[in-house]
């Protein structure tokens, strides 16, 4: 089952790193946020993606054909051009990364790669958010139901930190914790090949008229995950997912193939 990241909007609420790359190339732990959420794919045995390219798309070409330099050591002869690599294991994924316009809309990025996709069931989510879905769940509960397609649902992070207040004493802190109450759309689908006739052209959203309609069709189910979701939306969001990666509490960390380590 191949696995759709939407990879090519402007990402302008993120201006101070999106005016130089594309939002899901802007880096946590020194990573891409994209491979972040390859590896969640991954650790569940999807390891197949296509990369829907759009704004700067070929910083992502770029990154993933360079991939193997730049996670590797080597040893070079300047002279002849010989080269050696030394250490270093690149990740078992095939990764087709493809140009699906610079202004066309989610919806419409899917409908081009329609004759890469097939005629299976395939995985999609967008390039800009990471999560603890158990992802072999989510598709064990989209073949249980029999429908078009599937959303997981996520309790959205609070816009603000939370207080508990003693009195004038704070008796526990919580930044941007997860609301208790409410479903929004957390990305991370499943849909069958039908879903295409949803899709009409380039201008199509997925989040508009394909999912309004699914779900009036009674097409449409939701994954209820009530787990760890954050997007990176803004330069606040990145500095939550940078403190949550640098103290080593990274909720969305996984082992990767390629280290036996977490990611």
């Amino acid at each position: 089952m191949k696995t759709v990241l939407l990879a090519g909007g402007l990402g302008t609420r993120l201006a101070e790193e999106t005016t130089v790359r594309p939002k899901p190339m802007v880096e946590v732990g020194g990573v891409p946020l994209l491979v972040h959420i390859m590896r969640t794919y991954a650790a569940h045995g999807f390891r197949d993606f296509l990369v829907a390219c759009g704004y700067k798309g070929e910083m992502i070409k770029e990154y993933f054909t360079h991939f193997s330099v730049k996670h590797s050591d080597w040893h070079i002869n300047l002279k002849s051009g010989d080269r050696t690599r030394l250490g270093g294991t690149a990740p078992d994924w095939d990764v087709w990364a493809v140009d699906t316009g610079a202004s066309t809309m989610t919806g419409g990025r899917v409908r081009r790669l329609r004759s890469l996709l097939g005629d299976r069931p395939f995985l999609c989510t967008y390039g800009d958010g990471v999560s603890d879905v158990d992802i072999a769940r989510l598709v064990a509960f989209h073949r249980g139901h029999g429908k078009l397609a599937t959303v997981t649902a996520v309790r959205p992070p609070a816009r603000f930190g939370s207080l508990e207040l003693d009195g004038d004493r704070v008796g526990a802190f919580a930044e941007k914790p997860q609301v208790g109450e409410g479903w929004i759309n957390g990305g991370y689908f499943v849909f069958e090949p039908g879903v295409f006739d949803y899709l009409t052209d380039d201008a199509t959203v997925l989040e508009r008229e394909p999912l309004e309609r699914l779900a009036r069709d009674g097409q449409l189910m939701a994954y209820k995950h009530t787990g760890f979701w954050h997007p990176m939306d803004t330069l606040r969001d990145k500095e939550l997912l940078e403190r949550l990666w640098a103290a080593g509490n990274a909720p969305w960390q996984v082992p990767t193939a390629e280290t036996g380590a977490t990611s």
